[in-house]
């Protein structure tokens, strides 16, 4: 009986061990599963770039964004020793470029040069988004910015901000402005100052900025706020009248326009559209890192700075965590807007 006992004794102790041992492995398998998942990210990390990237530009090939993803392309390329390809998807106020890198690897070879409109504008404008800015996306750093000039048809009788508001203020309701579309900051901008001004005038929508402005040169429409890149050009040909700059000091290129923020009224009257990196959520952070790093140092670089300069484009670069502070910033300012004016794209 003893010896039935002990054995029993010693059958369960077995049975204890071999529980605690299979315990013990599964504790280790998965300590070992945790590491692989931190180690493996960090190894493939150190390994960026192997492969060429490619920077999503949310407009059609020619624009300003297309121009400064092309830039910073071509100068990313000679830097990391990879290809940098551009991909322009146009459509839905950058809804479809937007979709489309959030379904792309976070990987760090999809990247986007995002917009205001993008980032800032289409959460208050659109009742149903495609995406999220806040959740998908991870920022890589603000790249620069461009401000807007007021422009006029030629044969209005106005010169200055105020002779402008005086003239509207004489013919309420007979003024048309143009914009690039329903929500589009050339759009809001002008809403933005009606409302400073206290004056009216009619909206007057277009498919981008090219052909607005070609109405307002036609004399079809009487005035527009547009970007200083697109308009200055047809300034300096003589076919429309620039009042003043959106920027809260006088323009780099152009000083002998004021700001809009120097007449009375419009303090603080300032627009600008940014324009900022981004990859979707999830890539490692060593590898925006190693992004934000070689985008810096392009933009540091004295011919890439007098290269955007001669396109109208103030240099912003820094910290990827600045892209959330302006965006935020510019989507608050922008959604007091829409709200007042009752703008809805959809």
């Amino acid at each position: 009986m003893r010896r039935a006992a002990d054995s029993s004794r010693a059958s369960g102790v077995d049975i204890r061990l071999h529980f605690l041992d299979r315990i013990m492995i599964s504790i280790v398998r998965r300590a070992i599963a945790s590491l692989l998942l931190v180690c493996v990210p960090l190894a493939f990390a150190s390994d960026f770039p192997s492969k060429p990237l490619r920077i999503v530009v949310p407009y059609q090939p020619g624009g300003s964004t297309d121009s400064l993803a092309r830039l910073l392309g071509q100068r990313l390329s000679e830097g990391i020793g990879q290809p940098v390809l551009i991909d322009n998807k146009p459509g839905a106020s950058e809804q479809v470029a937007a979709a489309s890198v959030t379904k792309s690897p976070a990987d760090g070879y999809t990247l986007m040069m995002a917009t205001t409109i993008g980032l800032a504008i289409n959460p208050s404008l659109f009742s149903r988004l495609q995406y999220d800015p806040a959740k998908d996306f991870s920022a890589i750093l603000p790249v620069a910015r461009i401000a807007s000039v007021v422009v006029v048809n030629p044969r209005l009788p106005v010169k200055t901000m105020e002779e402008l508001t005086a003239y509207l203020k004489a013919n309420p309701g007979k003024i048309s402005y143009g914009s690039a579309g329903s929500g589009a900051p050339s759009h809001l901008a002008m809403e933005l100052y009606k409302r400073a001004a206290g004056v009216e005038a009619t909206h007057v929508p277009y498919k981008g900025g090219a052909p607005a402005l070609q109405d307002l040169m036609a004399g079809n429409i009487d005035v527009m706020i547009a970007l200083v890149s697109e308009a200055m050009p047809l300034v300096k040909a003589g076919k429309l009248r620039a009042l003043a700059v959106t920027s809260p000091g006088r323009n780099q290129r152009y000083p002998e326009l004021t700001p809009v923020s120097d007449t009375q009224g419009m303090k603080n009257f300032e627009i600008y559209l940014w324009y900022a990196v981004v990859a979707p959520a999830g890539t490692p952070k060593e590898i925006v890192g190693k992004l934000n790093q070689s985008f810096n140092a392009i933009l540091n670089d004295k011919e890439t700075k007098d290269r955007l300069i001669e396109m109208d484009i103030e240099i912003a670069g820094g910290a990827s965590s600045a892209v959330s502070a302006i965006m935020g910033a510019e989507g608050a300012k922008w959604k007091k807007v829409i709200d007042d004016a009752g703008i809805k794209a959809d």
